[in-house]
Order: C-alpha cells, then structure tokens, then sequence
C-alpha cells in the first residue's frame, strides 16, 4: 500500500493476518481497518476523532453490500480514513463486543441487524448507531457519506452533546446488564403448561411455524415441544413441533438436493429463504429431527437427519472441525447456486423428465423467486423413489459446476459443541455409529486446537485460535463432552466435560448473584455482556443450565450438588422469561421440562458378556434431557449397588432420587420410560 494512502498516524489496512475470513474479506479494501484492540482505541485518542465499528459475519447478504457500494469506495474509504480510525469485527467471532453495540443500536433506533454501524468515543462509548447505509439517499435513509460527514460536523462542533449521549447509552447498557431476578415464578408444570400453551397460541397451522414473516426456524423451541409432550403425554405440543418440521422439510428453506438447512424464510410459506446455511441452525436443527424421528419414527425426519448430516460432512468438514457458514451469494448474486427455471431442469434431465421435475419440486415459469427463478420445494414424496432419487442426483451434479457459495473456514467452539451433541445424540438414539465417530473425531479436534494454556478459545481459523471463549463456548462444550461419555462410556470425556464446567463457573458466574451468568468476561469493554434470551442460538445462560443439569446427574455425589444448586438458582431467574417470552425461550423450556421431569437417569449395568441391546433400547426410547450411563457394575455412581438381573444386562430407571425395578427386556424398559 503507498504511502499516500495511509492516514496521519501512519496506519493501515491490518486485516490480512486476522483469524476470522470475514475480516479477511475486508483486507483489501482501501480503509484502513484495524482490528479491535486497545491500540487501536489508543490511536482514536491521540488522533482526537471518533471510532467507526463495522460488525458483520461472512455469510451476510447486506454485508457484503455495503463492502462492495462504500468500503471499496476509494473517495468513502479516504473519507473514513481521514475523519475515523476504522474498526471490523466479525461478530461471530467476538459476539460479546457485538452483543454490547447491539444493545446500544437497538436502544437508539428501536431495531437491530448486520451490518451494524456503530460510532463511538475513543473510550468505546457508542454515540450514534445504525445499520445498513446506502451509497446514495433513499427514500429517508441517507447516504453512508451524509452520515460519515454529519457525524464529523458535530464531533468537531457539538461535542459536548456527543458525549452527554455516549454516557447515557454506556448507562443504559449498563442497567440492562443486571441478573434477572430469582423467584419470580416457581419452575413447575404450571409454568411450563403455560409456555407451551402460548407458543401454540402463535402456530401457523396453514404453513407451520410460529408468528409471520420472516420466519426463522425456530430450533430450540422444536425440541422443548417434543420434550413436553414426552415428558406429559399431551401430543398436541409434539403435533405442532411435526407439522413446523414437515413444513420446513419440504420447503424452500431446506436444500431438496444436497440437504442442510438456510438461515430464515423471507415468506411466511417457508419458500424462499435467506440462502446462507449456518451451522449452528444445522447442528439445531439435526438434534430435533433426530429426536422427532427417534419418537415417532417419522420418515421424512429420518431422511432429513440423514442428508444434514451429508451436508455436514461434505461441505463444512474442515481441519479442527466443522466450518462456520456457506455464503448467501454465489459470483455475487444471493441464491444463483440453488435456484432454477424450467428450462434448466429439461436441460439436464430431458424435456419430459423436466416437466415432471418441475412440477413435483414447483419449479414455474413465472419463479418463486427473482428473475423468473424458483427455489426448489417438495410438497410430496413421489411414489417412485427410486426415479426422485436419480432426478436429485442428476440435479445435484448439474448444480456443482456452478458457481458455488464461498464458505467461512472458521471454526467455532460452540456451535462446533452443538454439532457434537446433536451427531453423538442422533448417533445413539437411530443406531448410526458414523455419526457418534463423527462426534468424537470433533470433540478430539476441539480439545486439541482450542484449548491452549488452559483456555478455551472462541474460534480458531486454520490452527490459529482467535480470542478466549465466551460462557456459551465453555457450556455447550461441556454438554457435548458429556453426552460424548455417555454415548461411548470413555471416561475421558466425563473428566474433561466437568472440568470446562467448573472452569465457566469461576468465569462467567456472578458472586452477587448465584444462577446469573455472564457472557464473557468483558475485558477491554463498556460492560460485561449478559443476555440470557435465547435466539438463533440458545443464549449461554440456558447452555450453562443443561451442563449443570447433565453434570448434575453424572458427577460424583458431592460435586452434583453443587452443580444441582446453581441450575436451581438458574432457572430460577430464567422463570420470568418462560412467563413472559416463551418463544424466546425454547432451550430454557427444553432444561426446565428435563428439570422437572426427575430429573431422569437411566442405569444400565452390563455382564461380563453384555451385547448392548438394553443399551441401544435406551437410547432409542430415553426422552430427551435424561443421561444414559451403561458399564459394570459401580464403575460409575449410578452404576453402585446396581447389576444384571439373572446374568442378564439389567437397566434401572431413577426420577430424581427414586428408581424403578430393573428391567431386564425392551418392551419392558420402553414402558417405565413411558
């Protein structure tokens, strides 16, 4: 880069050596963006102007927008060269940082998103906020250098009044910080009755799902639904959860011919959707149609299970573990990889082929989507298989020599943690061994790459691990080395799960506060973030209480007490989110409803010549939220005093501290759990 280029304090654009691919996206572009860090905070103040920060993640559609309209603007970036230090983050890999300038942009201008556009003092206090800017005026948004220009008039100016503001915003978030109370409603039946009973209030019963467009897929609340109707027997919960499932299953949002899930519906129909593919929606997304599919034997949930989990194999396995996001856009133009027009279809498969083609997926003249296009859908299984097999494969082929969606190679701890879950869990439970390796090759690669002096990493981006990990890392982590123990009886699972347990409680509790949690620790920020809403992804505070509660009944006696305690105090204060936001808190129902339930354990002790089939019959029928522990006997705590009955491998089933008889066969096992 000339020299010319760079600003008075002699910076540059330091993005190229960054961990995250997002940030490396912006490496060439002629704003000088730095990372953040305390030296860059440091340059803002001595050069006297304000911080810029730009947060986005690499799979954003309106991200890559705002690059391509203003960041790679030679006159827009010379603009914020001159009156800004600029900063980027990926919000993915620094969601504390995110979730701080989220609050403050959401509590300026009563709405959120990516890519957010937040200014701030030297000192980190945001004083205006926003979202996305266009290049030019529209409608009453004004353009991107209108805002760069009038932020600078009234920091040179009216500076005072700047900073009046960024002091009540820092306060603002601040307050908004505080644990939420505890007792405010008692975790029962009563409370979770009235959960799901709201959540159903809001189905869809015409498209599934709950509540308008857009429509997100609403992972957690899948499984708290299923988790109900196991746990009460009512099957309206698991009939709603069903038909969202099918729906999703069958729409647009699901990829018909390589399988995984997009992000969200841009239509109530579960039609069209925002084409990039997370992982943690898949990693959701695989735990609750495994478990649909392992209760009620539901063939289409199956088939789902089993081409994510392709998808997840051959498209975001990379070196550590599995990859973050596949991009919204293909050569620039969002969707061109997955969508079709008649026409294409006859191409590849021939014209009458073709036409049968594009009247099972809907494929139409006029398209469902943009430019006379359609995403494919498949409203019914044809009777031939067989044939809908060779068209998907056909297709699939045709569709590889597109161009195909960059992908974001980073590897992150949670949602790498909750793809472990879901693969050892959906492993067990449908008897697919490949899964379960699946699990343990990624748990391994985990524990290998992240956890580095001690700490565990956020996220790491070819071997190099980025900043430390936040409560939501080190709690589904441990619920994933955990059910890892469980599903193959290594030991050394056991011991590292409960480890990084014990490590978040002395990182992320609040001693003011038992059961309150903090997201991260907060280093270098205006607050310590703390939301414990569950969205896209369950928030940690709920991650934490299923580690809690799972460590609670695989721990020694005296250690699960105290983790007992602290998952009371936590969905203690998590009550008052069940009362009055139940969407926003499906991974909490899904803790409370195994809470409440027993909790249940299942104790299976095996003979010297065992063959697993008790063990296999308790995964397939164990509702979801209880723990399976199989060996010999006292090889565990809740293996003492328990052996095979008759020399025959005997399973005992434990609500809380009561056990039921041992039983001995199957049908007899399925039937307590029942």
């Amino acid at each position: 880069m000339s020299d010319d280029r760079r600003t008075p304090d002699g910076s540059s654009n330091t993005l190229g050596s960054a961990t995250s691919p997002y940030l490396r996206q912006h490496a060439d572009n002629p704003v000088h963006w730095q990372e953040w860090s305390d030296a860059a905070l440091s340059r803002a103040r001595d050069r006297d102007v304000p911080v810029l920060l730009s947060v986005g993640y690499a799979a954003c559609h309106w991200c890559h927008v705002m690059a391509h309209e203003s960041f790679e603007d030679e006159t827009t970036a010379a603009q914020m060269n001159r009156d800004f230090v600029c900063i980027k983050v990926d919000r993915e890999e620094r969601p504390d940082i995110d979730a701080i300038y989220m609050a403050a942009t959401v509590a300026m201008t009563g709405q959120g998103g990516w890519p957010m556009t937040c200014f701030l003092t030297p000192d980190s206090d945001p004083f205006y906020t926003g979202t996305y800017y266009p290049p030019r005026p529209r409608g009453q948004m004004p353009s991107f250098r209108q805002v760069l220009t009038a932020v600078t008039e009234a920091w040179t100016q009216r500076r005072a009044d700047l900073d009046d503001t960024a002091a009540k915003v820092r306060e603002h978030i601040v307050v908004n910080t505080s644990p939420l109370p505890a007792g405010t409603v008692p975790v029962d039946d009563r409370l979770l009755a009235h959960g799901v009973r709201t959540v159903l209030d809001e189905e869809d019963r015409e498209h599934g799902g709950f509540g308008g467009a857009p429509k997100f897929p609403p992972s957690a609340l899948l499984d708290a639904l299923i988790r109900h109707t196991e746990r009460t027997g009512d099957t309206a919960a698991i009939e709603a959860a069903g038909r969202t499932m099918h729906a999703m299953g069958r729409g647009g949002i699901y990829d018909q011919l390589g399988g995984g899930f997009a992000r969200y519906s841009v239509d109530a129909g579960w039609v069209v959707p925002h084409f990039e593919k997370m992982l943690y929606d898949n990693a959701q997304l695989l735990r609750a149609y495994a478990h649909l599919a392992r209760r009620t034997g539901d063939a289409l949930a199956h088939r789902v299970v089993e081409e994510t989990v392709t998808f997840l194999r051959r498209d975001l396995r990379v070196p550590g573990g599995f990859a973050s996001s596949l991009d919204a856009d293909a050569g620039g133009v969002e969707g061109s990889t997955y969508v079709w027009t008649p026409d294409e279809l006859a191409e590849v498969l021939g014209p009458e082929a073709g036409r049968r083609a594009a009247e099972l997926f809907v494929v139409t003249e006029q398209g469902t989507f943009e430019h006379g296009r359609s995403t494919l859908q498949l409203p019914a299984d044809p009777e031939d298989r067989d044939r809908l097999g060779t068209v998907r494969a056909a297709l699939f082929d045709a569709r590889a020599r597109r161009v195909q969606p960059t992908r974001d190679d980073k590897v992150v701890t949670a949602w790498n943690a909750m793809t472990i879950t879901a693969l050892a869990e959906a492993g067990a439970g449908l008897g697919e061994t490949g899964f379960v390796d699946d699990a343990v090759r990624c748990a391994d690669e985990l524990l290998r790459g992240h956890l580095v002096g001690g700490r565990l990493r956020r996220s790491s981006l070819g071997g190099a691990v980025g900043a430390d990990g936040g409560l939501d890392d080190h709690a589904a982590l441990s619920t994933a080395l955990l059910t890892l123990f469980q599903v193959t009886g290594e030991t050394r699972w056991l011991g590292a799960g409960l480890g990084l347990l014990d490590t978040a409680i002395e990182l992320f509790a609040d001693p003011e506060a038992p059961g309150a949690w903090f997201d991260a620790t907060g280093e270098g920020l205006i607050a310590r973030p703390r939301d414990p809403i569950d969205g896209a992804t369950p928030s940690g505070a709920s991650l934490m209480a299923e580690a809690l509660l799972t460590a609670s009944m695989l721990a020694d006696p005296e250690r699960a007490v105290g983790y007992a305690e602290l998952l009371e105090h936590s969905l203690s204060r998590a009550s008052v989110i069940v009362a009055k936001l139940p969407r926003s808190a499906g991974h909490w129902l899904s803790v409370m409803s195994a809470r409440v339930a027993g909790p249940l354990q299942i104790a299976v002790a095996q003979g010297p010549a065992s063959d697993q089939a008790l063990t296999r019959a308790s995964w397939a029928h164990v509702p979801g939220g209880a723990v399976v522990v199989a060996g010999e006997p006292d090889s565990h705590p809740l293996l003492v005093a328990c052996g095979p009955v008759g020399g025959r491998d005997a399973a005992y089933v434990c609500r809380g501290t009561v056990c039921g008889l041992p039983v001995t066969d199957e049908e007899s096992l399925a039937a307590q759990l029942r």
